[in-house]
């Protein structure tokens, strides 16, 4: 049995980067392979409010406004203090696009060529753009150092956090 789901999570990850990235998880007490690539409709719903407002403001410019504006509008259930739904380990659980992710006190240090980047959210709110890989990402977000406050992507490796935490809803 478990010959059998190796070769079939080899052939799932062989035929998904052949056409593009496909995230896919083992459910190891099931012993079946979960694909993560159905993303639920009120996270499209989501990237399509974002899609409407990049390179724009969302509410008063705050970083928060981007993830509250969307939910509110679209009568999503969340508790409008930073709780925005179910909580999420991108270790073990799908991450899809249009998922909020809420850093506090983080730190993240990023090589470009010689060059080393350091990025810092004391208490910031983004969301999940598209899923690259698992814990890489590209996030829109809004009231930052490099596109004010109208909402930009930026490309998110959660390996280069040096401290602080997140949480991802």
């Amino acid at each position: 049995m478990k010959v059998r789901l190796i070769c079939i999570l080899v052939a799932a990850i062989f035929l998904s980067y052949s056409f593009r990235y496909s995230h896919y998880l083992i459910d190891n007490h099931k012993n079946t392979i979960i694909n993560c690539d159905s993303t639920p409709a009120l996270n499209q719903d989501i990237i399509a409010y974002v899609n409407k407002h990049i390179k724009r403001t969302v509410g008063r410019g705050e970083c928060w406004d981007l993830a509250a504006e969307p939910l509110n509008e679209l009568g999503a259930t969340w508790d409008k203090n930073y709780n925005y739904g179910m909580k999420v380990n991108y270790k073990t659980d799908c991450i899809y696009p249009g998922d909020i992710i809420q850093f506090e006190g983080v730190k993240i240090k990023t090589k470009k060529g010689n060059m080393t980047i350091t990025s810092v959210m004391d208490h910031h709110t983004a969301i999940v753009y598209e899923v690259k890989d698992i814990g890489k990402y590209v996030i829109a977000h809004q009231n930052t150092s490099d596109f004010g406050r109208k909402v930009g992507l930026s490309e998110l490796d959660l390996s280069n956090i040096q401290k602080g935490r997140f949480t991802i809803y």
